[in-house]
């Protein structure tokens, strides 16, 4: 979710107004994915690179998140909407883990959506966390080297009961990764969008999808061609 310091730069406004309008955004997307009824939506909300940032922005994104927990946290329940959080959660603040808890532990009945915020989040991060979660099950004889496969690895991920994603959206030109889901995305379609994310709207979904409906997705395989 891309560009919201553009977007207030643009408007000569503080970035923390950009992050403030990005809000709108992420409720509009939400609400279309549910119409849709698109199963799993993730949103790459605050990055590990993003703790660089000044104290005070940070503490502005941090409270942001804290309100929209709390008041979006009715809707999510009524709509049947699941929550979660992928990354490192120990480096934020305790009071938004408490936020995080409370919401989790409101939604977890929820079974039309899941809406996971990636928070804190990198992959590499994820990947070496893996790394070391199976290292440890080797070391403590409770897991075989030979048995590491690559849905074993996947299950020592963050986003070990999610699926992998059909599609990346990228806002505000950028093209690039940018460190997220790195192994999940392997065979993920990208779109990337020159609009900045305050002004994401469904249209913009709808155009994103609407051009992955288009795409053939072969795994590698050859066009056509039967599985033996």
């Amino acid at each position: 979710m891309d560009g919201n310091g553009r977007w207030a730069k643009k408007r000569q406004l503080p970035r923390i107004e950009g992050h403030r309008a990005g809000i709108q955004s992420v409720r509009e997307i939400v609400t279309a994915c549910r119409e849709l009824k698109i199963p799993v939506l993730t949103l790459y909300a605050f990055s590990e690179e993003n703790w660089s940032r000044p104290k005070s922005e940070i503490q502005a994104l941090m409270s942001l998140l804290r309100r929209f927990l709390k008041t979006e946290l009715e809707q999510m329940m009524e709509h049947g909407i699941c929550f979660d959080v992928i990354g490192d959660e120990g480096r934020l603040p305790a009071s938004v883990r408490q936020s995080i808890a409370r919401t989790r532990q409101s939604t977890a009945g929820g079974n039309q959506m899941r809406l996971t915020l990636a928070l804190s989040y990198g992959g590499r991060s994820e990947i070496v966390h893996a790394a070391r979660r199976l290292a440890q099950e080797v070391a403590e004889g409770k897991l075989d080297v030979a048995s590491i496969t690559q849905e074993r690895f996947a299950q020592a991920l963050y986003t070990a009961d999610l699926p992998d994603p059909d599609l990346l959206i990228r806002t505000s030109g950028e093209q690039r990764i940018s460190n997220f889901l790195l192994w999940q995305i392997a065979y993920t379609e990208l779109w990337m969008t020159p609009v900045l994310w305050p002004d994401f709207r469904k249209e913009h979904l709808l155009e994103a999808i609407e051009d992955y409906r288009r795409r053939e997705r072969r795994y590698g395989r050859v066009e056509g061609a039967q599985a033996q």
